[in-house]
């Protein structure tokens, strides 16, 4: 293989040539695109990028090679293709034959990857949360704009119309101002229980897998969707899940800034386990004007499962999460001011009341997926149409890794929202990025 740095210079060069081209392409010429990662959420990458016409998956790859022939028969069946397969991204990247890279690999993995895929002259569907830290995040955005890539960020909910019609009557003033966007998200999981060290199972490459983490012996609980349980690997709940809401939290307040404002705390409660990250996190994250997101996540028993959006408006609320429900509000009139002054004998009830009316959420458009609307970009070289772009996805993942960072310091932050750092904290600081393990490394200038 060749260098990182002799691969980055000719990539560089090849970009602008390989954008140009891509403008000439007719919308019926195939796209040929490589899954990465489809131990859970990549089955579904395969499943969507299946039923959109003309588009080719060419490869596959994963680090365990126990999954390839499940996942080659399953593309064959819905393609009539056999996919090429790889292990390693970094060769992945470097074939010719591959217009596009979808990226369902741990999130640990996200920016490396994008990254790579840019320089090499390739567009990106990247799940969330995009980054592991802020300024893996930062780097995306930089280099899908130096290579002009197309790069979606997985954040699908933007993609549902009924979403779309929501934030339509938020950010038109439908509902007067916005200054509260809640977000609860409550979706238990068991405990994981603890398990001893193991041989490292044959078909998996274990170091490849860790990559950029700190090397730690295999162990099943920090294989496949266990790595959501451990500090170096994971971005908590609330970037696993909650990143969707909190998206959407901050598309309905209309904020492209990051907060000022954060504080998050919860804990580990109930279970015995293996597991380092929280199973329950509140937190709150306020903008320079005053307007909050606040928002609950939790993994244990509790009432019924939900997840939805609740925003607080100066004429009403909305609340929904795939169906929104939105409401306009006005206060009924009592006489409890005479010509003298306010009546001293009026009780709590003598108040005026809310009283709500439906206000409808006018739906205008089809539903496009997230998957179909990314190939349609990439035809058209439109970074404007995506649904999410990368800088959306940053700007939301963002939220995760601020209330990530408040939480494991225990305490409130400040933080500059022009340039990205915690203006005098050297400890939070600190996690704003991470120790990378050679050679997998986040470059300092893409």
């Amino acid at each position: 293989m060749s260098s990182r740095r002799d691969f980055i210079r000719n990539a560089a060069v090849a970009a602008p040539a390989l954008g140009a081209a891509w403008a000439q392409r007719s919308p019926n010429e195939t796209v040929n695109i490589a899954v990465v990662g489809f131990h859970g959420r990549g089955r579904e990458h395969i499943r969507s990028f299946a039923r959109v016409p003309n588009v080719r998956i060419a490869a596959l790859c994963d680090v365990d090679e126990r999954l390839f022939p499940e996942a080659i028969a399953e593309v064959e069946k819905l393609t009539g293709h056999r996919p090429a397969t790889e292990i390693d991204v970094r060769k992945l990247v470097e074939r010719k034959d591959l217009d596009a890279i979808s990226i369902a690999a741990p999130d640990y993995w996200h920016a490396l990857m994008t990254i790579w895929a840019c320089q090499a002259g390739k567009d990106v569907y990247v799940e969330k949360p995009v980054s592991f830290t802020v300024l893996e995040g930062r780097r995306m955005v930089e280099a899908a704009r130096k290579y002009k890539r197309i790069v979606q960020a997985g954040q699908n909910m933007r993609s549902a119309a009924e979403v779309r019609a929501a934030m339509r009557l938020l950010n038109d003033g439908g509902l007067g101002k916005v200054y509260r966007a809640r977000m609860e998200l409550v979706k238990p999981r068991g405990s994981i229980g603890r398990v001893q060290e193991a041989s490292i199972p044959r078909g998996v490459h274990w170091d490849l897998y860790l990559g950029p983490a700190p090397y730690k012996p295999y162990t099943p609980n920090r294989f496949h969707y266990g790595w959501h349980f451990f500090w170096d690997t994971s971005t908590t709940d609330v970037g696993n899940t909650g990143v969707h809401h909190l998206d959407v939290a901050r598309w309905g307040l209309g904020k492209n800034v990051h907060p000022v404002k954060i504080h998050s705390n919860g804990g580990y409660y109930a279970w015995d386990s293996d597991q380092e990250t929280p199973n329950m996190q509140l937190g709150t994250l306020e903008y320079a004007d005053g307007s909050i997101i606040d928002f609950e996540v939790t993994n244990l028993y509790s009432p019924p499962s939900r997840s939805e959006n609740i925003f607080y408006t100066s004429k009403g609320y909305l609340v929904g999460d795939r169906g929104w429900k939105a409401m306009r509000g006005v206060f009924n009139s009592r006489d409890r001011v005479s010509a003298a002054g306010i009546d001293e004998r009026a009780t709590n009830a003598s108040f005026p009341r809310a009283a709500y009316t439906p206000v409808p959420v006018e739906v205008r458009e089809k539903t496009v997926s997230h998957f179909e609307n990314f190939i349609n970009c990439v035809r058209s070289r439109k970074v404007e149409d995506l649904y999410c772009d990368i800088l959306e996805g940053h700007m939301s993942a963002t939220l995760c890794h601020l209330a990530n960072i408040s939480y494991r310091l225990g305490r409130k932050l400040a933080f500059n929202p022009q340039t990205e750092i915690f203006d005098g904290d050297t400890e939070a600081n600190r996690l704003l990025t991470r120790k990378y393990r050679a050679p997998y490394v986040l470059p300092e200038k893409v």
